[in-house]
């Protein structure tokens, strides 16, 4: 199943990752070493380039990849807001400002920084903020077909209630369904 929809520059707030089929978007210690180099889909970052206005993150993300630099492989450049409660201790960086306030009020300056264009949210703590203040647009994903085990979830929320969602691209089907089959290791 393929988003073929281009993805447009609507001033939307997306929660964007890539993730793992049991729902981690990094393994542990915030490893990323299982995502691959590119994606399936010819022109997808090239979309999310055209499509970005501001980038929302966290600070656990900023402190581990600390180069603004590097977002869609150097393809993007723009502002970058990095949600902290420390301001004072991080590493200053061109083109990023640290901010300690409320996620609504940090959400509306990285809109107004993305002039009419999206704003990609790349944490997962950020995200789930936005998610239970009602603050975000969609919810986009790349599910890849592997299985982590362990490492840092998209969403967790202990004794929370389920939260519905509409499919987007596509019918608003209650479910999808996809088979896999694991692949041999090799030297294990």
């Amino acid at each position: 199943m393929h988003d073929t929809t281009p993805r447009t520059a609507e001033g939307k707030v997306l929660w964007h990752f890539s993730m793992s089929l049991d729902g981690y978007v990094a393994g542990p210690g915030h490893r990323m070493d299982w995502m691959p180099e590119a994606t399936n889909r010819p022109g997808l970052v090239e979309e999310y380039v055209r499509t970005t206005g501001a980038i929302l993150g966290g600070r656990d993300g900023w402190d581990l990849f600390p180069d603004p630099g590097a977002v869609y492989g150097g393809a993007w450049s723009g502002p970058i807001f990095v949600l902290t409660h420390h301001p004072e201790d991080a590493e200053p960086a061109d083109g990023v400002r640290f901010l300690d306030c409320d996620v609504a009020e940090a959400v509306d300056i990285a809109r107004r920084a993305a002039a009419g264009k999206n704003v990609e949210v790349l944490s997962p703590t950020v995200g789930r903020q936005l998610l239970a203040r009602g603050l975000l647009d969609e919810i986009d994903l790349h599910v890849l077909p592997v299985l982590l085990g362990d490492g840092v979830r998209l969403y967790d929320d202990p004794g929370g209630s389920p939260v519905p969602l509409e499919l987007v691209n596509g019918d608003p089907v209650e479910e999808f369904n996809v088979r896999y089959r694991a692949v041999a290791r090799t030297g294990v």
